[in-house]
């Protein structure tokens, strides 16, 4: 199928101009009472312009909405989005409904198909679906989740009450952003989307495909790459259901835009439970580590390593080598951001012979300390101050020499106040290198210093180690993609 055309039909599951929800619900307690309040509270907020329609055969009205027995009895032709969440066995009628109602999209939340091994009912599924054209997100998922459409079809409500009647957050929905989500496994997904509305971290987009009788991921990368408001994508899988397909896909994508994929399933007992979660066969994980160095993907180890990747990618321009400076006003810290860059391949070399005379006068004059180690990693000592570090970092932004740049200025000596970070903003705004900061802590100062980082632009982290996991994702994009640009 052409890829313009597979773009257009997946556009229907975050810009419908009609949705109804089957399964709508009175009860609170129940996903479709979620999911259609969803819909009813993005409406009045101006979010979701399409109709919406409750559809349940024994309520008459919801939230307001006049409820309908199916998706026949609409008085409308066509019903572009149709969000199902009623139990398996009425799935193929309500498919066959939207079938006849000329519906271009389908996104079935529930679950008791092929992971549970009932198979034969989601073939039928898959036929109707065919048949009818229909586009497919599921069975046994979350759907999609648009901060700009309105679109949420996440079954997880927004606010809990505790027994003491405190209402609190408790499934957070991600301001607008760049970074988009492709997940096989929903429970992931919204632990994603609450670590990344924790960190005031923007989406784009969230998906999630669960069985995929019919979407897979690499038809969501190919949405992606044509999606406008999306810069990075992370994606969590479990098993490629077609390699050939998924590394030329991804091929395509990562020329324009990183890719970072976080794969479950390393070990036989991982792969065990992937196979019972969402009928995946996980596969060898020493393919998959091939699979995406060919593509380009950057592969996460870990939960952490992926959201700190992707930060970095959506905040900061890849990186055009490998050698990296480390600034810091502690020596301990920069040896471990040292250690950890070289672990993962990246150079710590010195700056240039000519930026090494700037150090040496600003040495000299009594403008740095004395006693700083002009060797990479640069350490300012705790006698530094917002000038000082201010000054070495103008010197090795622009030395010819450094890559990139690690910021350890930690907030706890007296001589540093935060008017650091906005002259360190003023200093890299010209995105010509990548520079992450990082300073250690988790008091008030901590993360208002590098918050502050992060409303400019500039990745912050609270270790060593992260700092240099989202060094190593710059460098390691730069390097794919000048090696494109070699063989071009």
């Amino acid at each position: 199928m052409n890829d313009n055309r597979i773009v257009e039909q997946i556009k229907s599951f975050f810009e419908p101009s009609s949705v109804a929800v089957v399964g709508a619900s009175k009860h609170v307690d129940k996903a479709g009472h979620v999911i259609f309040k969803n819909f009813v509270e993005n409406k009045r907020l101006g979010l979701f312009k399409g109709d919406l329609y409750p559809i349940n055969p024994r309520e008459e009205s919801i939230l307001g909405y006049k409820c309908f027995p199916s998706i026949k009895s609409l008085p409308v032709n066509e019903i572009e989005l149709v969000v199902i969440v009623v139990p398996a066995a009425f799935v193929p009628q309500v498919m066959q409904d939207a079938k006849e109602k000329c519906s271009k999209a389908a996104i079935i939340i529930s679950s008791g198909f092929s992971e549970v091994g009932n198979r034969e009912l989601e073939n039928e599924v898959r036929r109707i679906a065919f048949e009818g054209n229909i586009r497919v997100l599921g069975p046994n998922c979350l759907g999609v989740y648009d901060p700009v459409s309105g679109v949420d079809t996440l079954f997880l409500p927004i606010t809990k009450t505790l027994i003491s009647g405190e209402e609190v957050i408790a499934t957070p929905r991600p301001k607008e952003g760049k970074i988009a989500i492709v997940t096989q496994s929903g429970a992931f997904g919204v632990a994603a989307l609450d670590y990344l509305a924790g960190r005031q971290l923007g989406i784009s987009k969230f998906v999630s495909f669960g069985n995929r009788i019919d979407l897979d991921e690499s038809d969501l990368l190919n949405y992606f790459l044509h999606d406008k408001r999306t810069e990075v994508i992370l994606m969590y899988i479990e098993s490629v259901r077609s390699g050939n397909k998924f590394i030329e896909t991804a091929k395509n994508v990562t020329r324009i835009k990183p890719v970072i994929a976080l794969k479950t399933g390393k070990t036989k007992a991982g792969a065990k439970a992937a196979l019972s979660h969402t009928a995946s066969i996980a596969g060898l994980d020493e393919v998959y580590n091939a699979a995406f160095f060919q593509a380009g993907i950057i592969r996460a180890q870990n939960m952490n390593e992926f959201f700190n990747m992707g930060k970095a990618l959506s905040m900061q321009p890849p990186a055009r080598g490998k050698n990296i400076c480390i600034i810091t006003d502690a020596g301990g810290p920069g040896i471990m951001v040292a250690d950890e860059c070289e672990l993962k391949g990246l150079k710590i070399e010195s700056i240039s012979e000519d930026g090494l005379r700037k150090l040496e006068v600003l040495r000299e004059s009594g403008q740095i300390p004395k006693f700083a180690s002009l060797s990479n990693p640069i350490d300012l000592t705790g006698s530094v101050t917002s000038d000082m570090i201010a000054k070495v970092t103008e010197i090795v932004y622009h030395d010819k020499k450094v890559d990139g740049i690690v910021l350890l200025g930690l907030h706890h000596v007296p001589g540093l106040q935060e008017d650091y970070v906005d002259r360190i903003a003023l200093i890299t705004s010209s995105r010509e290198k990548p520079i992450i900061a990082c300073d250690i802590g988790e008091t008030e100062m901590a993360l208002y210093v590098r918050s502050k980082f992060e409303k400019f632009g500039i990745p912050a982290y609270a270790s060593p180690e992260d700092a240099a996991c989202a060094m190593y994702a710059l460098c390691y994009y730069g390097e794919y993609l000048n090696n494109l640009n070699r063989c071009k």
